[in-house]
């Protein structure tokens, strides 16, 4: 395969994306003030209008950030996917890695070979860890259970099908649900090269 460099557009993009709040200022229709010299109604009835005019426009505006963190995180989602797309998976392991836990792997495999894992997948390294509380072997290491290059493996063909197959669509409803998705997305840009098409 012939490699080439990629401009890194897609990458700054992602990351001024994520670094913004990504609030639009929505404009609504003007509101004017008509007075009268004759006032049929009470100051309380206005001040009541007043109230109920102001909770709509609470209401209303709500409603629009929340439509437009939902096309945010969806534009991110976007973004992330494309890019971790773009990641090669490695095709050589460098060496055994020994093992506590499947998040001390996953973070083992993020600094020797000096890439990302996608978010579902440290997701599932969460979860994996999760499994092993009350076992009969919750305190053996990882290494003592599977073998650490068969535990490797499994970590880069879960990977890989999350970086091809992952919809940025499923991506922004979880992002959604979790304000606290950011932790689980690791803030490692590698160089990347795009394969010749």
């Amino acid at each position: 395969m012939n490699y080439r460099p990629i401009s890194h557009s897609l990458i700054d993009k992602f990351l001024l994306m994520e670094s913004s709040a990504m609030k639009r200022a929505m404009p609504f229709g003007e509101q004017v003030d008509v007075s009268s010299d004759e006032s049929s109604s009470s100051d309380g009835d206005d001040h009541k209008a007043e109230s109920e005019q102001m909770s709509n426009n609470i209401a209303v505006d709500q409603v629009v950030e929340e439509l437009v963190s939902e096309d945010a995180l969806l534009r991110r989602a976007r973004m992330y996917q494309e890019y971790m797309q773009l990641v090669p998976i490695p095709t050589q392991t460098h060496s055994t890695i020994p093992c506590i836990s499947w998040a001390g792997l996953a973070a083992s495999i993020k600094k020797l070979y000096g890439q990302p894992l996608h978010y579902l997948t440290n997701l599932c390294m969460k979860q994996r860890d999760q499994m092993r509380v009350g076992a009969d072997d919750e305190v053996d290491p990882l290494e003592m259970l599977i073998h650490p290059t068969k535990a490797e493996s499994s970590i880069w063909l879960m990977e890989e099908v999350h970086r091809r197959t992952s919809s940025p669509h499923y991506l922004a409803k979880l992002w959604l649900a979790d304000p606290m998705y950011h932790v689980y997305i690791d803030p490692i840009f590698p160089k990347l090269q795009n394969p010749s098409k």
